[in-house]
């Protein structure tokens, strides 16, 4: 989450921005008097539909555009100054590569641009090669590369500088889901090291896997902003899951709410994320050593992005995902989480990237629960049939 500072990394205080015609009269009010924050070590979300104002407000604080009235501070300080800009990593939304550069002749170049030696320029060219999944494909010319691995190489490029501050612009286009649960993970652990992210996506459920706070900004304004929790809890309603009941008990349940005014509204089996059984396939065909010519799936972050210098780790996102979901079928529920909305299992294998030790397991969730979805009100009248269990955490 994000660090209690007593700075901003980003601000825009009443920030407007207005495209002019050749006749210098006003033609696109883009951006109109926004007013943004984000914290060290924050990892925030800018959402909006085309036309929004959000590649407008990203151009501003990366110092491409002037904003017409207002101020928009990174770091505290202009963001055209170049002391602010040597702490930022950029992905644009298409990925602008030297299309006959390789990958690793890609990176030396940005590398250069940032001053790095030619030792440093070396290593971190080959952890970051690694920490994409391109090793197999680094000798091959950018221009050859699909849009995903573009968008990889192009996520490479924006950490080479180890940067104090990630701006990602729609950093998923293009890639399959092993790919973008690789950069979700990748973001993530980027964040709890203490770097400030901002994402900006138009996958919903992206944004709302890896980010702290999300603004939504729609006519150049902005609409709403708060936690992704704060959000997205929906107070009209109250769930209620329980192990696997028999009709006779669920009509007794439905006979209770009734007779009290209110009304179920489902009652059902919850499904799996299609994230997760594509995961499985994926991770069933690399087991079997079969060959692929496109990018690999890791896991962590390349060692100079977390500070340490041991060596990486070699399993593969994908196999990691999987071995974290053969728990026991009879375990006990785990405890609902409290932060971070990231699978537990991908936290786990992230922090054993990262430091050599192994994050505490957490039991798997019972199969087969029944969710039962009811109006508010309702609450106090089911509390005297449904007791919770004393060794049960209270929602």
């Amino acid at each position: 989450m994000a660090s209690t500072a007593d700075y901003s990394v980003l601000q825009c205080i009443a920030l407007t921005k207005v495209f002019k015609d050749f006749w210098g009269r006003a033609k696109v009010l883009a951006v109109d008097k926004l007013d943004l924050e984000v914290h060290p070590g924050e990892i925030f979300g800018l959402l909006g539909p085309n036309g929004s104002g959000k590649s407008t407000t990203i151009k501003i604080l990366l110092g491409l555009l002037y904003p017409t009235s207002g101020s928009a501070r990174v770091f505290g300080r202009s963001p055209s100054d170049t002391a602010v800009k040597a702490r930022i990593g950029f992905m644009p939304e298409e990925s602008y590569l030297y299309r006959f550069l390789n990958a690793r002749e890609t990176l030396d170049y940005y590398g250069r641009l940032f001053k790095l030696d030619r030792h440093e320029r070396r290593r971190r060219t080959e952890q970051l090669i690694e920490m994409v999944g391109l090793k197999r494909a680094a000798h091959r010319q950018v221009g050859t590369y699909s849009k995903g691995m573009a968008r990889r190489i192009g996520l490479a490029q924006a950490l080479i500088n180890d940067p104090d501050l990630l701006i990602l612009d729609e950093p998923t286009t293009g890639l399959d889901p092993v790919g973008t649960r690789q950069i979700k993970d990748v973001i993530d652990t980027l964040g709890s090291r203490g770097k400030t992210v901002v994402l900006c996506s138009h996958l919903l459920g992206d944004v709302e896997d890896v980010c702290d706070r999300v603004a939504i900004m729609y006519g150049g304004k902005r609409q709403a902003i708060g936690s992704v929790e704060e959000l997205l809890q929906r107070r009209d309603v109250t769930q209620i899951t329980t192990r696997e009941l028999d009709s006779k008990t669920i009509n007794a349940v439905k006979e209770l709410v009734a007779k009290s005014g209110g009304e179920v509204l489902a009652v059902e089996h919850p499904t799996d994320r299609l994230e997760s059984l594509f995961l499985r396939v994926v991770g069933a065909a690399q087991r079997e050593k079969i060959e692929t010519s496109g990018a690999e799936s890791t896991v962590g972050v390349s060692s100079f992005l977390a500070g340490r210098t041991g060596p990486e780790s070699g399993i593969t996102l994908v196999e990691s995902l999987v071995q974290a979901g053969k728990e026991p079928a009879n375990a006990a529920p785990a405890p609902a989480p409290t932060t971070s909305p990231v699978e537990p299992s991908v936290r786990k294998d992230v922090l054993t990237s990262l430091t050599g030790t192994s994050a505490p397991s957490k039991p798997a969730e019972p199969v087969g629960p029944v969710e039962v979805k009811l109006p508010e009100p309702d609450r106090n009248v089911l509390n005297r049939l449904l007791k919770p269990r004393d060794d049960e955490p209270s929602s």
